[in-house]
């Protein structure tokens, strides 16, 4: 019962729209009827608001955060369990929200908030990775994806096997929401940033 309440907060969390809220708020239009239509801070900053690309990132990293950091302070008995159980369900909650018709984000900045709050040099590894890829590569959902994946790798090299294995679960996530871009990848047609087209 503990785990399912857990789940439910993390999901109900994690689905909050915050993209598209920021974006109706300030009459930056329908952020779904925009560039991807996806409800991340890439598509926002399409909008050409890049104050509320900022907010949109910190608040869907804050979604992953906040749910493991309520998971520690009401079960705390669960220990690394609850925790890791309360981000996925954020992220989850990010990628799928029940609200949108489950079409929801790409859960990058997500699962950094929720790895932060498990263990900071989890963090620290994903947006060290994220952004050295995104300078070095410039292509954005590649470095999402490489951070994404630095994440399970961190883990497993601080001994901590729960959060490995559930950071690897929410990597596999990240891949499939992104695999379009990975088609783009493929072909040698995902555009970098700069160019005239991005579709993150």
């Amino acid at each position: 019962m503990t785990n399912l309440l857990l789940i439910a907060m993390g999901y109900l969390l994690g689905s909050i729209p915050f993209g598209v809220i920021l974006t109706r708020l300030f009459g930056a239009g329908d952020l779904r009827q925009i560039g991807s239509g996806n409800i991340g801070a890439t598509n926002v900053l399409r909008t050409g608001r890049k104050g509320l690309a900022a907010a949109t990132l910190i608040l869907d990293g804050a979604k992953g955060a906040v749910a493991v950091m309520l998971a520690r302070h009401f079960v705390p008995e669960l220990g690394d369990q609850g925790a890791m159980i309360a981000g996925a369900a954020a992220m989850i909650g990010h990628c799928y929200p029940v609200w949108l018709n489950f079409r929801g984000g790409k859960g990058v900045a997500t699962l950094l908030g929720l790895a932060l709050a498990l263990a900071w040099p989890i963090g620290l590894a994903f947006a060290a990775v994220w952004i050295g890829a995104v300078l070095l590569l410039r292509i954005s959902s590649l470095g999402g994806m490489l951070g994404a994946l630095a994440a399970p790798i961190a883990a497993l090299a601080l001994g901590n096997r729960v959060y490995a294995i559930g950071l690897a679960g929410l990597a596999v996530i990240v891949l499939w929401r992104h695999r379009e871009n990975i088609a783009r990848l493929r072909a040698g047609t995902e555009p970098r940033i700069g160019g005239k087209k991005e579709v993150v």
